[in-house]
Order: structure tokens, then sequence, then C-alpha cells
């Protein structure tokens, strides 16, 4: 090759590679135009889609409620028992004469065989005492009294025993009669201060247990009567120009008068816009309040003061027959010195020591003792033994207790259980409360007065939470919500199958059909400070193809079921609504559509 084509070669490769670097960077480059979209699209929130509808939906009512019994019994028993044995559990189905509990009581049929032992033992060593040695006449008579003496003592000793049970408890009734005064008398204390304070207006010294709303009726009668006030000053000072005089309620200062007839005359000297018809308007309409909270304040005073003072009625006969109680045992318990039965039983003690005495005395007087005598000596002290014996045997049986069972009086389930084993019970006090299964449960719901009108009696709900399948809830009683002021309605429902008191059950009641033109999924209508509103996709053309965008659209949501809602708003029927999304969505946000 020569020099010539040499030099013409040399630019020519250079073009040539400089074009197949075009050929290369414009190929890559169109490559990553291709991916990027892909890429992007992969990084996007992958949505799925309903279409919203049009057609029929069933409105339905939701709430949840507590089970209650239509009627229960307390399981009660007499006396001071301490509980041995629960045999129940919360919940439990009974039938009746089933064993509830078991308690403990004072008397056994074992302590009453061993209180008979011992008497039979004790006249048995008291006749073995009986036995004198002949000749001893003069010891033998002191012998004799002595036993007389024991005797008499026994006597009493049993008399007081078999009297003591009552004695004991006219002792815990006076105590109990003692203490229901103490309790009846503080509770009248605190209805007369009511009183006075309701009838004084002055609520300082009222126990708030019993005025109930009677404060804040009164402090909204003070308010509106100081604005009507006001206003009529207003008025009467556009009539004649100056101040009208008029008296204030009890708690309108001189100082907040003053500051609010300078008030009224600066805005009557300033502003000439007032018109006289409208500050009597104005006046009027505050009159009205002030009569009507006063009208309020009234009634309710009314009828709490009736209430309060037939309480005061009751709490003053009641004291009446505790004192005349009280009385009645002071009078025959309360004075006077009477011997216990431990004191009969020490004196026994001293009068058989005094009789064993004389025995041992007799017999060291005798220079012999035949074998008769020795006999005697040796049963009576075996007798004395074996009293010794039983009446340690029967101080030990007291300590027990028999077990007496407590059964149920009818077919029912426990709802509940109020004492734990080894508690001692008190008079009254409910030991359980079983709901009698054969008079029905109920459930009661509160809903919105609108939503009321659309159901009926005798309509049966949905109960959501039934897993078993045998409960049935049916709508018996619509009835207004008695809390001040509250425009709720109260359902009351009828419930039956395998359900017990405290139970919690989620009804559903159906309103009826209706027709709608715009039903989207429920899951996908959302709720926040603005109100309701769906994702709607919006897609939007590119040169590699649709774009798809959210939008958020507020709705109005007129029904709903378990399913579907029924709304409007700037949505149609045909429109694409986002139910589901791979992470959260926002207005605006782009998205790609899950593929089908």
């Amino acid at each position: 090759m020569n020099e010539k084509n040499k030099e013409g070669y040399i630019p020519n490769r250079k073009r040539e590679i400089i074009k197949n670097f075009l050929i290369i960077f414009l190929i890559i480059m169109l490559i990553l135009t291709f991916c990027s979209n892909t890429i992007m699209n992969k990084s996007l929130a992958e949505i799925t889609t309903e279409t919203a509808t049009s057609g029929k939906l069933t409105e339905r009512i939701r709430g949840s409620g507590l089970v209650e019994s239509n009627q229960s019994y307390d399981v009660k028993i007499d006396g001071n028992k301490v509980i041995d044995t629960i045999m129940i559990k919360t919940g439990q189905e009974v039938k009746k004469d089933d064993v509830l509990f078991t308690i403990g009581t004072e008397e056994s049929e074992e302590l009453e065989t061993a209180e008979d032992s011992l008497i039979e033992l004790e006249l048995e060593y008291q006749k073995a005492l009986l036995v004198t040695p002949e000749d001893y006449s003069a010891e033998n008579q002191a012998i004799s009294n002595a036993r007389d003496d024991l005797n008499a003592a026994i006597e009493k000793r049993n008399n007081a025993m078999a009297n003591s049970g009552t004695a004991q408890q006219a002792l815990y009734n006076y105590n109990s009669n003692q203490n229901e005064l103490l309790r009846k008398t503080k509770i009248l204390e605190k209805l007369q201060s009511t009183i006075i304070a309701i009838d004084s207006d002055n609520y300082s010294s009222a126990s708030v247990e019993y005025t109930g709303d009677l404060v804040f009726l009164y402090n909204a009668y003070i308010t509106a009567e100081t604005d009507y006030n006001s206003a009529y000053q207003l008025y009467t000072t556009m009539l004649t120009g100056k101040p009208s005089e008029m008296p204030t309620v009890e708690n309108t200062s001189e100082n907040d008068e003053n500051q609010s007839s300078e008030t009224i005359q600066e805005r009557v000297q300033t502003d000439n816009s007032y018109e006289i018809e409208s500050i009597k308007a104005d006046m009027e309409a505050k009159e009205e309040i002030r009569n009507n909270a006063l009208n309020d304040y009234n009634n309710a005073k009314y009828d709490i003061r009736n209430d309060l003072m037939n309480q005061l009625y009751s709490i003053e006969n009641d004291i009446d027959y505790l004192n005349t109680q009280i009385t009645n045992y002071q009078a025959t318990q309360g004075t006077g010195a009477t011997m216990t039965v431990e004191d009969y039983d020490e004196e026994i003690r001293l009068k058989q020591q005094a009789l064993e005495t004389l025995i041992a005395e007799l017999n060291k007087s005798k220079s012999e003792n035949d074998l008769l005598t020795k006999t005697n000596m040796l049963e009576i002290d075996a007798k004395k033994k074996e009293v010794d014996k039983m009446k340690e045997k029967i101080e030990k049986l007291k300590e027990k207790s028999e077990i007496t069972e407590i059964k149920s009086k009818y077919n029912g389930i426990v709802s509940s259980i109020n004492v734990k084993a080894g508690e001692e019970t008190v008079p009254d006090m409910p030991l359980a409360v079983i709901d009698i299964a054969d008079e029905g449960y109920t459930v009661e719901l509160t809903v919105d007065a609108e939503k009321a009108k659309k159901i009926k009696k005798g309509i049966e709900a949905e109960v959501v939470n039934n897993w078993n399948g045998d409960i049935t809830a049916v709508l018996t009683d619509i009835k207004n919500d008695t809390k001040a002021g509250s425009k709720n309605r109260i359902l009351t429902f009828s419930v039956t199958g395998d359900v017990s008191t405290g139970t919690m059950i989620d009804l559903s009641i159906p309103c009826g059909n209706g027709n709608y033109d715009t039903i989207v999924p429920k899951s996908a209508v959302y709720k926040d400070s603005k109100g309701s509103f769906v994702l709607m996709v919006n897609s939007k053309s590119s040169p590699l193809g649709n774009r798809y965008f959210a939008e958020r659209v507020d709705v109005e949501v007129l029904a709903s079921d378990e399913i579907s809602s029924a709304v409007q708003g700037g949505i149609t029927s045909g429109d694409y609504i986002i139910t589901t999304a791979s992470k959260p969505v926002k207005p605006k946000d782009q998205v790609r559509m899950k593929d089908n």
C-alpha cells in the first residue's frame, strides 16, 4: 500500500469506530427506556379494584349487649355459718335439689349423743357418791346435803344450757339493731340536710348522692335570669333613655350589676345601630329561656324533694322500730347480773369438789375400810374419769362442724358466686345468684332514634358471634332512652339458646331493602376527619402506555350491610374503586393494576 492510500485509510477507520459507538449507545439508551417503565412499575403499589354497581342493599343496625336473666333468685342461709365446700362454678347449669354448698353448723348428732352420755355418766357418778358406809350418819348427812347442792347446781346449769341459744340470739339481734340504728341515723341526717338545702336553694350542705341534677338546673336558671335582666335593662334604657331598676337573683353581686349597667350605657351611647324591636325580641327570647329554666328547676326540685321526704318518713319509721327493739332488750336483758353456763359449770365443780372433800374426810376418819367401801371408791374414781373424758370429747366436738348441704330450689344457671371456701356468712348475704333458665334471657341495645324507625317488633336479629348456631334473638320492645337529653331508643331482645347472664353477644338487625344508584365494597370506604371517602382509579395516557393514579372521592354512606355500602358523591356505577393494595396508597399516588 502506497503512502497516499495509507493517509486515506486512517480517517475512514476513525469514522467507522465513532459510528459503531453511536449505534451501541443508542441501543443501550433504547433498552434503558423500555426497562425503566418496568422498573418503575415494580416500585409502585399493586392494587385490586372492583367496579361500583347499582341495585338492592339490605341495611343493618349492629350493636353489642350483655345478656341478662329475666328472673333470678339469691341463695341465702340464716345465721353465721362457715362455707365448707363450693360444689358449683359460675356458668354451670344446675337442677332443682342439686347440692350447691356444704356449710358448718354448731350442732351434730354425735355432739348430742355425747351430751346425753355425759348426763348419764354424771348421774351414775352421783349414784356412786350416794353409797355411804354404815354408822357414819353425820358425815353421810353432810355428803347428802352437798349432793343436793350439786344436783341443784346441775339443774340450774341444764336450764341455763337450754336457754343459752335464746339469750345469744337476743344479744345478736340487739347488736345488729344498734349497728342498723347508727347507719340509718346517718342517712336521716343526710336526708334532712339535703331537704333543708333544697328549700333554701343553698346546696353547700347537701349530699350529692341525693341532689341529682338540681345544682346544674339551678345554675342554669341563675345564668338565664342574669341574661334576661341584662336584656330587660337594655330594652328599658332604649325606651326611656335611662337604665331600669329591677330585682336580681341572689347570686348577682352589686359590683356585677353596676358593671352591667355601665356596659349597657356605653353600648347605647356609642352604638346607634340597635333597633328597639330587635332588642325587645332578644329580651323576650331570654325571658322564655329564663322561664323554661325556672320551670325545669322547680319540677326537678319538686320531684326530688318528694322522693327525699318519702325516704325520710321511711327512715324515721325504721329508726322508731329499732329504738323500740333496743329499749325492749335493755328492759329485759340489759340490767342485773345473770350467770352463764360457764358460771354454773364452775359452781358445779366447786360443789362437786366440796362433796368429794367430804367423802375423802369420811374415808380418812374411818379406822377400817371394808371391801365394799373400797369398791365404791374405785367406782367413783372411774366414773369421775369417764365424766372428765366425756367432757373433753364434748369440747372437741364443739370445735368441729357438721356438714350441712345447701340445695338449689330451681333449675337454672349459676350467674355469680359471692363467697369462698372457709369464709363465714352473714344473715341475708346471697351466697350465689342463679338465673332461672325457664324464665328466659334478654339483651338491650341503644340505637339512634332514626335507625329505630326502620325496624319493628318481632324481627329476628342475627347473632354474629353465634358460634354453635343455637342462639336466637327476637325484638320484643322499643322504648325511649331515659337518660337526660338522650334522643336514642332502647331495643329489647328476647334471647334463647346456649347463653348465660353476663354473656356479650353481637347483633346484626336487618332494616329492610332499598335500591341505590352506587354500591361499593364496604372495605373500600374509609373515614377521616373530613368524612367518608373512597379511592377511585384514574388513567392517563403516556408514550409508554397508560398510567394509573389514585383519586380521593368524598362520599356519603347511605346504607351498609355486611359486605357492601350504598354511597352518593362523585362516583357512579361503573367506576373502578380500589379495594386492596400491596402497600399504603394516598390520593394522587401512582399505582399499578394487579395482573389478572
